[in-house]
């Protein structure tokens, strides 16, 4: 399961508080509180207090862990205090909001009035809340190579290679990067390499650095051949045809030695600080994430009529198409501001003329095939089961060109504005697997993911290969993916399963995508972050 993508830290204000207090105003603080589930909620942060404030502007961040593959549901709770207690039960209640952090990542401000309980206004009183992730995410890009470096090996020449060490408070030397092995060869150039700024020097352009070249053995017993000690200052100004050189001592020769110089020369090529963005800054920086369902409407499905079927909807209202389209559409929803999506089925027969079609609008209507929230989707589902005839085959293919050839538009508009994420929900086995997986290729290329759920017990052997987990997949012409788009989850892994796991399994490489696609293209976030010096 992907870890939590970064830590977030809101900042919270609020306007036209109610006044609880008798001859002053109230004295309010915010807490912020997490649904754990069940319906319990639990504290994740508090901001101070404030005195005799209507419209405070709060001072202390609350920080909390985002996940872009789950829904967490947040709730803000504003309070006069009146006493040294923590709790907070002994307090007068200045209202409160819930949302969800999905929602607030993707608005840069976050406005909502305040509520006393759901429905019942609290006065004029509103809650503004503004997001920013806690990171510094520059990196450090080094291009090195090296001349005349000393010969170690008996018949051969060196094997050299490189490692950079970082000092620590305490004053200890901590390793940040080693370099590939060059085999025999005394003036290597090693391949550039990137190295965070916060872990090669704790983002201090002055802390000292020690840069150690030694002769490879493959038994461990690696000899050295020389070091230097420099700062990311010094190595900086490299590049633009100028490298930086410097000496690479070996400290017993240089001892011993009256005529010893060096055991060769270190040249840094160029040395970049660069800015890496997040999935958060492309989100909070205006990306639009647009979502697009396809359903499997294949006869392999079952007669939606009779109880074994996979479009059969249960007495309680569900199957596992509905399930599907619920769990990852909740999620997704939150980052798209018009709540407009495109759903779409495959494998049927549709009426009027009873023709075989691979990309029908579930609303019948081609012009415009946008359902109204995720609500949208399932009711034209849910409408439309009873007026086509299931048929086949199970054709993939149309419904991702149709995706890509939107993503394909915006690529064009060459800017980090929007991104396409397709789900298409299936029970199996696929007919134009060589056509899909050229379909595959050419989406890899534009700002598009897509996610396969597949229902029911079929073998999903196919499924697996366009997931391109054990390798890369490539077209019938052998052409690779320039990155991986594909997530494939079978249901049945999730049948007891909390409805929200299915949605943090496939939802999880999303943001990795996001990013890949954006950083290949070197297109930086729409509105891109304040750099905030550590």
């Amino acid at each position: 399961m992907a870890g939590c993508v970064s830590r977030v830290e809101l900042s919270v204000s609020c306007r036209s508080l109610l006044d609880r207090d008798l001859g002053s105003r109230s004295d309010p603080l915010c807490v912020l509180l997490q649904d754990v589930g069940g319906g319990q909620w639990a504290e994740l942060d508090r901001t101070e207090r404030i005195k005799n404030c209507q419209n405070p502007e709060f001072c202390k961040k609350l920080v909390v862990d985002y996940y872009f593959e789950k829904v967490q549901k947040l709730k803000f709770g504003v309070y006069d205090i009146d006493n040294k207690s923590f709790d907070l039960n002994d307090d007068d209640y200045l209202g409160g909001i819930e949302c969800t952090l999905g929602q607030v990542v993707s608005s840069s401000v976050f406005t909502r009035p305040l509520e006393l309980k759901q429905g019942k206004p609290a006065g004029k009183g509103t809650i503004t809340i503004s997001a920013e992730e806690i990171k510094d995410t520059r990196v450090v890009y080094l291009e090195i190579e090296a001349r005349n470096l000393d010969k170690k090996d008996f018949l051969g020449k060196s094997d050299p290679f490189l490692e950079f060490y970082k000092q620590s408070d305490a004053g200890m030397w901590q390793l940040v990067y080693r370099s590939e092995v060059i085999k025999n060869n005394l003036n290597p150039c090693w391949r550039k390499f990137s190295v965070p700024l916060q872990t090669f020097c704790g983002g201090d352009f002055n802390k000292p650095i020690k840069v150690q070249c030694a002769d490879h053995d493959s038994d461990g017993s690696h000899d050295l051949i020389g070091t230097f000690e420099t700062n990311l200052t010094q190595l900086q100004k490299a590049g633009d045809g100028s490298p930086v050189e410097f000496e690479c001592i070996h400290p017993e020769k240089n001892q011993k030695k009256k005529s010893y110089k060096n055991s060769g020369i270190i040249r840094i090529k160029s040395c970049k600080v660069e800015t890496e963005y997040s999935f958060l800054d492309y989100v909070m920086g205006g990306c639009q994430i647009n979502f697009t369902v396809g359903v499997d409407f294949t006869g392999s499905n079952g007669d939606p009529k009779s109880p074994d079927s996979l479009h059969y909807i249960s007495p309680d209202g569900i199957n596992e198409y509905l399930i599907a389209i619920w769990s990852v559409g909740s999620v997704v929803q939150d980052y798209d501001t018009d709540k407009l999506f495109p759903a779409f089925g495959f494998g049927a027969q549709v009426p009027p003329s009873w023709q075989v079609s691979h990309e029908f609008a579930l609303n019948f209507n081609p012009s415009n095939p946008y359902c109204q929230g995720i609500q949208g989707i399932v009711d034209a589902y849910r409408q439309i089961l009873p007026q086509i005839r299931l048929y086949g085959p199970t054709n993939f293919s149309p419904i991702i060109n149709h995706v890509a050839r939107f993503a394909a538009h915006s690529a064009q508009q060459g800017t980090a504005s929007q991104y396409f994420v397709l789900l298409i929900i299936t029970d199996g086995a696929i007919t134009d697997l060589d056509q899909t997986r050229q379909a595959i290729v050419n989406a890899s290329k534009l700002p598009i993911s897509i996610i396969i759920v597949g229902v029911g017990e079929a073998d999903f052997k196919a499924m697996e290969f366009l997931d391109g987990d054990n390798g890369v997949l490539k077209s019938l012409t052998g052409e690779p993916a320039a990155r991986d788009i594909v997530q494939f989850v079978p249901f049945r892994q999730f049948k007891n399963a909390p409805q929200e796991a299915l949605s943090q399994m496939v939802l999880a490489e999303v943001p990795k995508q996001l990013v890949s696609y954006y950083k290949w293209q070197g297109w930086p976030p729409v509105k891109p972050p304040e750099i905030k010096m550590m």
